[in-house]
């Protein structure tokens, strides 16, 4: 009878195609289920941000819903210091677009599993969480550390969502000052625009220097009805009203015919008031 061959387990990482190692996640130590997360080392060279150094930062695939920003901070602690944690839904870049929200405006975060970028504060750390056996898993929830899932975990969340009447009120007030700030550097810049395009009485504009690699903005409608009104204030000013005999009778002429006709509008609307003002018994 041929001898058995007994397979042991070897404490190797397990790298799967992609370049990824296998990380093992227990919720508890005397949990028999378990879950896998694909770690890889953060190589993005089109990416150049300080908050993700390329050779300190870790990528994490398949982050479980109950694992937060902290939990998976304190466990990848223990292959070396973690500087930052951030979870993300799909991969991209850290730079995010637009102006920071406050909480209370953001969307809301949507539930399933995430990716994750760690970044540790020594390159040693993220070579020590990839060659971490996957026969040994992490443990999630301890004694020390409990992690809250299902029902508890939304009655936490719901707690969470409603802010303290002052605590909004806060918020509120610095917005609103942000705003309001805002409003009055565009008035003021907008009063320096047209004071810069007004012309004196002989028709002279102020020309002056903008700041340095200042870019012309693009004629917009207000812009253009403003340079009309210039136009016509000039033609008016270089235009002699009554100079010539001609001019002078055709404007009397214009101003008698404006009279009648204003007369005969007037004599309507009196008959009109007349008609209207008669006794009609039936």
């Amino acid at each position: 009878m041929a001898p058995s061959k007994k397979k042991h387990a070897s404490s190797q990482p397990c790298i799967i195609p992609g370049g990824y190692t296998e990380l093992t996640l227990q919720f508890r130590s005397d949990s028999a289920a378990q879950h896998k997360l694909y770690l890889k080392e953060h190589k993005v060279r089109a990416e150049k941000s300080s908050h993700r150094p390329l050779d300190r930062t870790l990528f994490v695939l398949n982050v479980p819903p109950y694992c937060s920003e902290g939990v998976v901070k304190e466990l990848f602690s223990q292959f070396g210091c973690v500087q930052s944690v951030e979870l993300r839904d799909q991969p991209g870049s850290s730079q995010e677009s637009g102006p920071a929200l406050s909480r209370l405006f953001k969307p809301v975060k949507k539930q399933g599993f995430k990716v994750g970028y760690v970044v540790f504060q020594t390159a040693s750390s993220l070579s020590a969480a990839k060659s971490h056996p996957r026969e040994e898993p992490l443990v999630v929830c301890t004694e020390e550390r409990q992690v809250k899932t299902g029902s508890q975990k939304w009655i936490e969340q719901y707690t969470k969502s409603f802010s303290p009447p002052d605590k909004l009120q806060e918020i509120v007030d610095s917005f609103m000052a942000g705003y309001d700030k805002r409003k009055e550097e565009e008035a003021d810049k907008q009063r320096e625009d047209a004071k810069q395009l007004q012309d004196d009485e002989e028709g002279w504009v102020k020309v002056t220097r903008g700041p340095k690699g200042a870019k012309g903005r693009p004629h917009s409608e207000a812009a253009n009805k403003r340079t009309l009104q210039k136009e016509i204030r000039k033609r008016k000013r270089k235009e002699l009203m009554n100079f010539y005999t001609w001019q002078h009778r055709n404007t009397q002429k214009e101003h008698i015919a404006d009279l009648r006709k204003k007369f005969e509008e007037d004599k309507q609307k009196i008959a009109l008031l007349r008609a209207q003002r008669k006794f009609r018994p039936y």
